[in-house]
């Protein structure tokens, strides 16, 4: 009965990860409309305005470990080649791809943004192929095909010649850069992570990637850029609480408790949350274009996913 609950609980942790980065975009897209603010400002808000968490979490698992002997000795400390490494991958995977996210939001839907993050396990396997020399399956280079092909149907519909279509497809580069900046992360901090620990590198990439969004928001943004509206200053509390901080954890413990396997078919509910909160709370359209390449895209990288947990 015990174990039931263990995994039960885990799969609730999953759920509740996936739903509150779901609304993350959906939050950004609201931030926009309530006033003019830039990419810069609302990045820097949302690391600055998270730090705090993180750092009472890297605080509580340092003062942790002196309490207790991990395999019969405490856990090393990190070195100073390592501590570079995860300031460079904070930077890449946290920094750029938040800010290329943010970006890209201004142009595009948050149902669509989202989609195209949800590429990452893709982009995965394609660089893991080109450094890592690992050569894909014959079903992975089909579950790509098929996840690509839905991406070009979401897109289609919108490619045109004017302002407003170059616009949309800027923003779906920007998208999807942001994707291969999480990918490269993924793949170059995996056995960092390992070493670390998940909870304490996300804890500390977190908090280093706070570091070039004050500088990049002090060297190109005016202090009064930070004059908004209540409406904004809630809609970012609510961003940073619920679509940032408590995702974040829900997710570790999740991966934790039922493992990557079960966790990526719970990860396809993510972009489907935030289709319709985008069409609820945003009025974005919903085509049957976009829903066909939507199935498309979470269907191959869902095989994507599955195929790598379980080899």
């Amino acid at each position: 009965m015990a174990g039931v609950s263990y995994r039960a609980w885990g799969l609730l942790f999953a759920l509740g990860g996936v739903v509150g980065f779901g609304f993350r975009p959906v939050f950004v897209k609201l931030c926009y409309a309530v006033q003019p603010v830039s990419p810069v400002t609302l990045l820097f808000l949302r690391m600055t305005l998270s730090l705090p968490f993180f750092i009472a979490v890297a605080w509580w698992l340092a003062y942790r470990d002196t309490q207790r002997r991990i395999g019969g000795r405490k856990r090393s400390p990190l070195t100073p080649r390592e501590w570079a490494a995860t300031g460079a991958l904070a930077f890449m995977g946290y920094y750029l791809a938040s800010f290329l996210d943010f970006i890209g939001l201004q142009y595009v839907g948050a149902g669509i943004g989202r989609l195209l993050l949800f590429m990452y396990p893709t982009m995965v396997l394609l660089l893991s192929f080109l450094f890592l020399h690992k050569r894909p399956a014959a079903s992975e280079i089909t579950a790509l095909a098929i996840s690509y092909a839905g991406i070009a149907l979401v897109v289609s519909g919108q490619i045109g010649a004017s302002g407003q279509d170059q616009l949309f497809l800027f923003g779906v580069l920007m998208c999807l850069t942001s994707a291969l900046c999480y990918a490269v992360y993924l793949v170059a901090g995996s056995e960092l992570t390992r070493r670390i620990g998940s909870m304490r590198f996300t804890a500390y990439t977190m908090m280093l990637a706070t570091i070039p969004a004050v500088i990049q928001f002090l060297a190109v943004e005016p202090l009064d850029s930070l004059d908004l509206q209540p409406r904004m200053w809630w809609y970012l509390a609510v961003m940073v609480v619920f679509a940032t901080v408590v995702p974040v954890f829900l997710v570790a413990e999740a991966l934790r408790r039922i493992g990557a396997n079960h966790f990526a078919l719970i990860g396809a509910v993510g972009p489907v949350v935030t289709v319709y909160a985008g069409a609820v709370g945003l009025e974005e359209p919903v085509t049957l274009l976009q829903i066909a390449g939507s199935i498309l895209v979470i269907s191959g990288v869902l095989l994507v996913s599955l195929k790598a947990k379980i080899s």
